[in-house]
């Protein structure tokens, strides 16, 4: 055998051992099935939210993406199956930014940390909170349902379903100087009833709701610092005269477990930013009452630390009790 030969063939040894060297997360990705977790039931707007992602995503990776719900626990349950999931890149979960940025402050054991345990991909998608009264009745300004709630005083009370909704509430009730009771709904139905039999005074729902039941419901004011679709008449709380409200909404993110290699998280942020800023995309959340957010990595896991801190402060305000 000349030398050239045994060149030859230790340079395809060579490459032979580089090749199965190579480790799988390094192959082309994605080389099978991704799995995207809702941290909520079936047949709710949150599902349906990550459903219309995961279907764009599934084009654009050119792979089949299943759906698993894991609801619970105002959404942890769902965050603590993906932070505990293997870091491959072929697991995330769609999460709204108060279930990860209140947790600390609202549960006294967390099995995870959401700080440690999830690494922010990118931001999809916000969505506001609505002051609503009974389509009948005669309060059709912000400033009108507030002189009806001095006018009440303690006799007066307001309905609920979630925390983000509490604090929305509370804040309107610090800046306007008034103190309606709180009432907290697990269905859809009864808020409505007891609107329009006058038990409560008025809702703070989310834009989806009061879209839906508009045959049914007034808005008066948004909690997000723009005016929502689907409400564009509507003013926002600063608009409506409260100026030091600021805003209360619900951003959507995409999370992976920490451990997930950067180039695989990074082709998931490019892929998602491409669906967010599709105009499939603004019509899908303009029915939700809610706006694209096209982020980073960074500018998720920025708003999450800010928002973490100010869940302390609105725990305070609300007097939301730790599980």
């Amino acid at each position: 055998m000349n030398v050239r030969h045994q060149a030859g063939l230790a340079g395809v040894l060579v490459l032979s051992l580089m090749a199965v060297a190579v480790p799988a997360g390094a192959q082309e990705y994605p080389a099978k099935d991704l799995r995207a977790i809702c941290a909520f039931p079936p047949n709710t707007n949150p599902d349906e939210l990550v459903r219309f992602y995961a279907e764009k995503l599934s084009v654009l990776a050119g792979k089949p993406v299943t759906i698993e719900n894991k609801g619970g626990a105002f959404g942890t349950a769902g965050a603590e199956a993906a932070a505990k999931a293997k870091a491959d890149g072929y697991t995330f979960v769609i999460l709204p930014g108060a279930t990860l940025a209140a947790a600390p402050h609202t549960f006294k054991k967390l099995k995870f940390n959401p700080a440690k345990d999830l690494a922010p991909v990118t931001t999809l998608a916000k969505t506001g909170y609505v002051v609503l009264v009974d389509a009948k009745s005669p309060i059709k300004t912000l400033a009108e349902l507030t002189a009806r709630l001095k006018e009440k005083g303690d006799r007066a009370s307001y309905g609920y379903s979630i925390n983000p909704e509490l604090v929305a509430a509370e804040l309107y009730k610090k800046q306007a100087g008034v103190k309606p009771n709180k009432v907290q709904y697990r269905d859809v139905q009864t808020p409505l009833s007891d609107l329009a039999a006058g038990n409560i005074d008025f809702l703070i729902e989310d834009a989806s709701f009061a879209i839906a039941q508009s045959a049914k419901l007034r808005p008066i004011a948004v909690t997000s610092a723009q005016r929502l679709p689907g409400l564009s008449n509507v003013p926002t709380m600063v608009e409506a005269g409260l100026k030091d409200y600021g805003e209360v909404v619900s951003w959507w993110g995409v999370f992976v477990p920490v451990k997930t290699a950067k180039p695989v998280a990074e082709k998931l942020e490019t892929w998602f930013n491409q669906i967010a800023s599709s105009d499939d995309a603004k019509a899908f959340l303009a029915k939700m009452g809610g706006l694209p957010l096209v982020g980073s990595s960074k500018s998720l896991a920025d708003m999450l630390a800010a928002d973490t801190t100010k869940w302390g402060d609105y725990v305070k305000l609300a007097g939301i009790e730790k599980q």
